[in-house]
């Protein structure tokens, strides 16, 4: 993104339009939604195959999948939260644009923003990893024998 593209975007913000930023966060809310039963499902993914393991290098893998998995599932929490009272503020911004708090809900919508796209970033690479970890242990496991019997 150039910098006069960046300058076009704070204009745009500087005074609103509060409606359609508040119309974003509901976008905000229902990816976040989506994210956090992906997230169940990746773990319901990883428990069904975690059980058959055999192999300590495997275990050790898995292990530290789930860490991530559920620390991802706190963050995509954490920004249900924090998505959910922004867009409250922005509501009242909505129904009387001059509070004296505009800027700051701006930043804040702005740093939201941000914290989703790092969200979004990890989402994606664990469930890449969960994909080709799920894939590695059967293969390495065998399991692929076991579940056609």
């Amino acid at each position: 993104m150039s910098s006069s593209e960046y300058s076009d975007e704070t204009e745009f913000l500087k005074d609103g339009p509060w409606d359609e930023l508040y119309v974003i966060t509901q976008y905000w809310k229902s990816d976040l939604e989506f994210y956090r039963d992906d997230l169940r499902f990746l773990h319901h993914l990883v428990d069904k195959y975690f059980m058959w393991i055999t192999k300590p290098e495997n275990l050790i893998l898995v292990k530290e999948l789930k860490k991530e998995l559920f620390e991802l599932n706190g963050r995509s929490k954490d920004l249900l939260e924090k998505v959910a009272k922004h867009r409250i503020q922005l509501g009242y911004l909505v129904e009387d644009p001059n509070k004296s708090d505009a800027g700051i809900i701006k930043t804040e919508h702005e740093h939201l923003e941000e914290e989703l796209g790092t969200f979004l970033k990890q989402f994606r690479k664990n469930r890449k990893e969960v994909f080709k970890i799920t894939e590695y242990i059967i293969d390495s496991e065998k399991l692929a024998n076991v579940m056609e019997s």
